[in-house]
């Protein structure tokens, strides 16, 4: 049987969509990325998707059905992106604009508003409940009853704000693609939102979806299968930055720390911070500091020498923020998340089993 998440998870902050045209946009400065990566059939759909995760789901479910383009690249974070002047123009010819949603792109609004998109927008986090930005014990039964008090005490005040809320972004933790089964609901979105838009085939969407979700699932579950053979005690986990809180809710870890506070990973750690978590990590027993992929990894070495413990760097960084470059482990969602699992249970000291049939070749 497959783990629901009403089980385990606390709901903190409920996705109603991307807010949109904010007003008083900001000024766009600069451009941080070469124009967006696109497949797909000329003269068909134009799609555009924001980030790595997204992009991905979005080319599985069209294949060569419609054309996508992809703003952020490979390695590339969504937390300081600034789109382009081409980008912005892709864009404005869009017939639809596939977000992550839960507030990671904290650019859109004003992308929207320069660009003049009038599409359709597909947030592919609706409907999730978000985690705070600190909560990595939401599915412990006592956080649960906390939630569940002030779910009460709030109810009232929640429902008046309301009317508002479409016109902020969602606060809470948007790293939700980290989790593979709310992977599959935000595939299951995207597919619902493409299925409305001109030119598209949604016979073909339909199908696409169903192959892939298969797959996901059967991601989820060789991941869950692997863990499982872990005493819950030793699931110890230290990251870069606090961009894995969904994985760690959904396979029963312990987060012990970030090298980067918060879940932004243009931050940096203080002194007291670094010394705080080289104590945690002494300790708990964490065996492993792992880096990742989009971010410099040099504050994680340093940490991992000082604590005396392993660094899980260069290749065998963690995919977070972004997707891997073609070639790589983490070129794909589905590769990334093996790559990712793989690593991880090496650090505890087990090998993982063979991949479902499904997920190989």
């Amino acid at each position: 049987m497959r783990r629901r998440h009403a089980d385990f998870r606390r709901p903190l902050a409920p996705i109603a969509g991307v807010a949109m045209l904010a007003a008083g946009a900001l000024a766009l400065t600069g451009c941080a990325a070469t124009a967006a990566s696109g497949n797909g059939a000329e003269g068909g759909a134009k799609i555009v998707a924001t980030t790595t995760q997204v992009g991905d789901f979005t080319r599985e479910l069209v294949g060569d059905g419609a054309e996508v383009t992809q703003l952020l690249s490979a390695g590339q974070s969504a937390h300081g992106f600034d789109p382009s002047a081409a980008q912005l123009l892709a864009l404005t010819e869009a017939d639809a604009l596939v977000v992550n949603g839960a507030g990671l792109e904290s650019w859109l609004d004003d992308a929207v508003q320069a660009s003049g998109f009038d599409g359709e927008l597909i947030d592919a986090s609706s409907g999730i409940e978000l985690f705070g930005t600190d909560d990595h014990e939401a599915h412990a039964d006592e956080a649960a009853e906390e939630g569940a008090e002030d779910a009460h005490a709030d109810e009232a005040e929640e429902h008046a704000e309301d009317e508002h809320a479409e016109d902020e972004h969602a606060e809470g933790n948007p790293h939700i693609w980290t989790d593979p089964e709310l992977a599959e609901h935000m595939v299951e979105n995207i597919a619902h939102g493409l299925a409305a838009v001109p030119g598209i085939d949604a016979g073909t969407v339909e199908a696409n979806e169903s192959a892939y979700l298969e797959k996901l699932t059967a991601l989820d579950d060789w991941i869950e299968e692997n863990v499982a053979t872990v005493p819950v005690e030793q699931r110890l986990l230290v990251t870069n930055h606090d961009a894995f809180t969904y994985f760690v809710a959904a396979y029963d870890l312990t987060f012990v720390g970030s090298v980067i506070p918060g879940f932004d990973d243009n931050a940096e750690p203080s002194a007291a911070e670094i010394d705080d978590l080289v104590a945690k990590i002494r300790e708990t027993g964490v065996k492993a500091v792992f880096s990742e992929a989009s971010i410099s990894p040099e504050a994680a070495e340093t940490i991992a020498t000082e604590s005396g413990v392993k660094v899980y760097s260069g290749e065998d960084a963690l995919y977070g923020d972004s997707l891997g470059a073609t070639g790589t482990d983490g070129e794909t969602y589905l590769g990334s998340q093996e790559h990712n699992a793989r690593l991880i249970l090496e650090s505890w000291g087990v090998e993982p089993s063979a991949l479902p049939a499904v997920l190989q070749g």
